[in-house]
This record gives structure tokens, C-alpha cells and sequence, in this order.
């Protein structure tokens, strides 16, 4: 069965320029051209996967509320945001509101396919690890369920994104061990800058931090990238 992208752009030919070429790699396709009608539909049936835009017509930051919407509705749709605007504050912003990645109009379509490509396939990693039994990882107050996808410190559940998820799964694997921008990526199957991960791995401390002001658990190793810190094993 082929896999469901909606698109929700408020241009014509942009948003009839990438149904053509999401077809022709064998995705079914649907489009919206602004946040009420998308919401109308996905409230009642969620995709495989969603890109919106940020501005949707007269609502400058349509897409961020919608994403928003779908978030509440489901934890691990893959949500990739598709806009004009190239500005770290647009980024952040995207993925603290549950985001999986943040792209511009002028990256090439093969890049974006890419991205594409890799968070539907992580999907199905996790559908699939759902028929599983139970794998728990426990590290001092942290406690991990792989397969639930579920984290909890010190007993508190902690809301993370399917990204966020397996990018700190990486990290506390191997206490004190220090992860790569680009491991980091390949343990959420996805493919970011290295900007975009610096802003999922700063929105992961900024959760554990709200459960506990004293929480330290990942370190930045500089120039290399970011370790589980030993002392919370």
C-alpha cells in the first residue's frame, strides 16, 4: 500500500509541484491550502506523514498551530515543517511544538525526499517494535520503555517526540560515551543539520529540567558532540 503525505501549502504552484514529484516516488498524495480545511480531514484520519507550511494564507503561523493539533492527536506521525523562512528563532520555535525536522523552500527536492524517506521508515521500526515484548532501560532516576517509546525521571513522565526519543535512547545507552551530531541522527533515522540537532538535544534538557532544576544528565562534549553523563547511571 502506498504511503499517505498530506501537504498543507498556501501556494498553487508549489504545493501542485511537489504532489507531482511525491507521486512520482509512489506516494499517495493529498493537499490543503490552509490550516481549517487540513484540520477538518486529518482530526478524523491521520497520514503517514505531514509537511506544512509555517505561514497558511492570513494565519502567519497556521502551520505551527496545526502542528500543534496533529501533535495532540498522535505522538509519533512524523511532521516535517516546509517554509520560506530561514531563521533559527522559526526552527526552534517549530520543534518545541513537536516537530520532527524544519526545511526550507530552496533545499533540493532529492534532500527533502531523503528526509522523507528516513522518518517513514522510522515509523514503521516503531509499529513494528509495538508486537514486541517490553524493553525497559533503566539508568539511575531514568527510565526508558524502547518499545512504548515512554520515558519517566524520577518516577515523572517526560514528553518527547520520536526523535527526541531515540536520539537520548543513543546517549544513555553508553553512559559517558560521547555521541556524534551524525550518530545522533542515525539512531532517529533521520537527517538533520547540525542546527536542528542542537535544538532537539537543548528542547530535551529544557524537559528534564522542568521535572528537576538540578537535572544534568547530558553533557556537551565540545567539537564532538553530546554524552550521557555517567553519574546519573
Amino acid at each position: 500500500m502506498k504511503k499517505h503525505i498530506v501537504l498543507i501549502e498556501d501556494e498553487a504552484g508549489i504545493r501542485d509541484n511537489y504532489r507531482a514529484a511525491f507521486e512520482r516516488r509512489g506516494y499517495r498524495v493529498s493537499t490543503y491550502g490552509d490550516r481549517p480545511a487540513a484540520w477538518q480531514v486529518l482530526r478524523q484520519s491521520l497520514p503517514d506523514l505531514a509537511i506544512i507550511d509555517v505561514g497558511l494564507g492570513e494565519e502567519a503561523e497556521g502551520g505551527f498551530t496545526l502542528c500543534q493539533d496533529l501533535r495532540s492527536l498522535s505522538a509519533t506521525l512524523p511532521i516535517i515543517f516546509l517554509t520560506a523562512r530561514d531563521s533559527d528563532i522559526d526552527s526552534v520555535h517549530g520543534l518545541r511544538l513537536g516537530a520532527d525536522d524544519y526545511v526550507t523552500k530552496d533545499m533540493s527536492l532529492e534532500h527533502l525526499l531523503a528526509r522523507i524517506t528516513a522518518l517513514l521508515r522510522r515509523a514503521e521500526a516503531w509499529a513494528e517494535a509495538l508486537q514486541k515484548p517490553d524493553d525497559i532501560l533503566t539508568r539511575g532516576k531514568l527510565t526508558l520503555n524502547v518499545d512504548r517509546m515512554t520515558v519517566a525521571w524520577q518516577g515523572q513522565p517526560v514528553d518527547l517526540t520520536v526523535t527526541e526519543f531515540w536520539m537520548l535512547h543513543a546517549l544513555v545507552q553508553h553512559p559517558g560515551h560521547v555521541r556524534s551530531r551524525e550518530q545522533l541522527m542515525e539512531a532517529a533515522s533521520t537527517v538533520l543539520d547540525d542546527n536542528t540537532v542542537t535544538s532537539h538535544i537543548k528542547r530535551i534538557r529544557r524537559k528534564f529540567s522542568q521535572l528537576d532544576d538540578q537535572f544534568d544528565g547530558i553533557q556537551t562534549a565540545y567539537g564532538m558532540g553530546y554524552r550521557w553523563n555517567a553519574r546519573e547511571v
